[in-house]
């Protein structure tokens, strides 16, 4: 099964003498994408791999005469997983500066190391999208909203990974989560920061497991991990910038009861999360069931977000006497709060959120009415 992605069309995307960057996480289809679209464009292309020691001996080279003598000729160059070459950045403004009318697209996995290496040589050279797990509203080019809401366990329980959406085995499904979660979720990070110590980003990763929706210490987190807090500080900086976890902080116009300073952490994939605990149950055997509906309803919303450019700041809100609301989106200079509920018992306006902010909008998101929201 071939799933619809987002941007199916790159076309749209495509500047003449910039570079496209698609990133995104390990195995969510970024070459599967830029080889589809390369089988049906009538572009002249190139394409090569950033593994490719040739490749990487060129566009590392930061030799003028060789970088332009491999790429020119083409009306598109086409780099899968560019973060494998040192200094890609450097090398790819030559060509887009160089080359009259060369349009370039370069994937990769590591947003650490491929902005890293393009934020400062590719300023206003480059267009960034990014490419998540498989979205419902992709899904939704195939299923219908009645399809969708009755494979609603599956997707809490098993993510949207493509290859495990296209799996009809529940043991091949846990199998490709087990294998994606130790081989290759945590690769980028083991080889660019060189670290040995596997062991703990797959203990904090589980600690973080267990508290998806509620505010992490970073102290708690390094007692339990037996290393110090600003280790705890740049492991998770490093699982933010491979697309494991995403960052949410407290909302506030500082007023004295609203807590702030800890954050909220949020996997990308269900699947993942389910997999670092090992706890594939369905969702009548499970106790956690508002924390897998919490982190699935948020994510769904950030890829909302992304791919039809709703641009927004994102937040929780809570206060010392435990007033809190999950999802909070200033937009438009406007303030949008969104309480995420697994039940449908009958939830109120918090008092205190409503007293500060008698501008916001205040909307429950629950199993009746979530794919308005997602979709």
């Amino acid at each position: 099964m071939l799933i619809p992605r987002y941007y199916d069309n790159l076309d749209d995307y495509l500047t003449e003498n910039k570079v496209l960057l698609i990133l995104g996480p390990r195995q969510v289809g970024k070459t599967t994408l830029l080889k589809n679209f390369l089988q049906k464009t009538k572009l002249k292309c190139k394409l090569v791999s950033g593994e490719n020691i040739i490749v990487q001996d060129v566009l590392s080279s930061q030799n003028f005469d060789r970088i332009k003598e491999f790429a020119e000729g083409y009306d598109l160059l086409a780099i899968d997983e560019a973060h494998k070459i040192k200094g890609v950045g450097l090398g790819l403004k030559i060509i887009v500066d160089n080359i009259p009318g060369i349009k370039v697209i370069a994937t990769g996995s590591s947003s650490f190391e491929l902005l890293g290496q393009t934020g400062e040589p590719l300023t206003g050279r480059k267009r960034t999208v990014m490419l998540f797990p498989v979205a419902q509203l992709e899904l939704n080019k195939i299923y219908n909203k009645f399809e969708l809401k009755e494979n609603l366990g599956d997707y809490l329980v098993f993510g949207s990974y493509p290859e495990v959406l296209t799996q009809k085995s529940r043991k091949r499904k846990i199998e490709i989560l087990h294998e994606l979660t130790e081989s290759y979720l945590l690769k980028d990070i083991l080889e660019f920061e060189r670290i040995k110590g596997s062991r703990y980003l797959f203990n904090l990763l589980r600690m973080l497991a267990y508290q998806v929706g509620s505010q992490v210490s970073f102290n708690e987190l390094a007692q339990n991990l037996g290393v110090d807090v600003k280790t705890v500080a740049r492991y998770i900086d490093l699982l933010k910038k491979s697309f494991i976890l995403y960052e949410v902080q407290g909302y506030s116009r500082n007023l004295r009861k609203e807590i702030t300073k800890k954050s909220k952490y949020y996997f990308y994939d269900n699947g993942v999360r389910n997999a670092l605990i090992a706890n594939f149950n369905d969702l009548d055997l499970r106790n956690d069931v508002g924390a897998l509906w919490e982190n699935f309803i948020f994510v769904e919303r950030l890829k909302k977000r992304e791919y039809k450019g709703i641009f927004a700041n994102v937040y929780f809100w809570r206060t010392w006497d435990k007033q809190e609301i999950d999802l909070i989106e200033e937009r438009e200079g406007k303030l949008f709060a969104y309480e995420i509920k697994w039940s449908k018992r009958k939830v109120k306006v918090p008092s205190q959120w409503k007293a500060a902010y008698r501008d916001g909008e205040f909307k429950v998101i629950t199993r009746d009415n979530y794919l308005e929201f997602i979709l």
